[in-house]
């Protein structure tokens, strides 16, 4: 059975008591309940992640290109929190090992503060969900299924 990794970034552990009134009421664990639902239905397993800290994400990226490679991941859904629109190292990970990756955000970034209108993994992302709130990851990984399949 093929994997879908679920990698959320800095402040993502926060869900559900973080500013609700943007990000809504659930949590990081009601997320990972979601991916992991839509995964089965889709026969997929999900990993899902979180972490506060840059480099550990880039490691899993690294660890995410070699599964895809070998045919146990079919990519990842990505929710980089703040380092969408700081970090040129995540971007060049991504690219770097090929990651088929789903970059997700939970508001609608383009209506919020004008630093949130630029994303540093857009251009390396084989497709952005913005807006839906918690449900943009179902939309991910049923679009990042869609695109492995294609792509066989």
């Amino acid at each position: 059975m093929s994997t879908v990794l679920i990698l959320n970034g800095p402040n993502l552990n926060l869900l559900g008591t973080r500013e609700p009134g943007i990000y809504g009421a659930q949590t990081l664990k009601d997320v990972e309940a979601l991916c992991q639902e839509t995964a089965r239905g889709l026969g997929l397993t999900a990993d899902c992640r979180q972490s506060n800290h840059e480099g550990e994400l880039i490691d899993w990226i690294h660890e995410a290109g070699r599964a895809q490679a070998e045919g146990r991941l079919i990519g990842a859904v990505i929710n980089a929190g703040a380092y969408t629109h700081t970090s040129v190292a995540m971007h060049d990970a991504i690219k770097g090992v090929g990651l088929r990756a789903i970059e997700v955000h939970i508001s609608n970034v383009h209506n919020r503060e004008s630093f949130r209108h630029h994303s540093y993994l857009s251009p390396a992302a084989a497709g952005i969900v913005v807006g839906f709130g918690t449900d943009g990851y179902r939309l991910a990984v049923e679009g990042l299924d869609r695109l492995a399949k294609a792509a066989s």
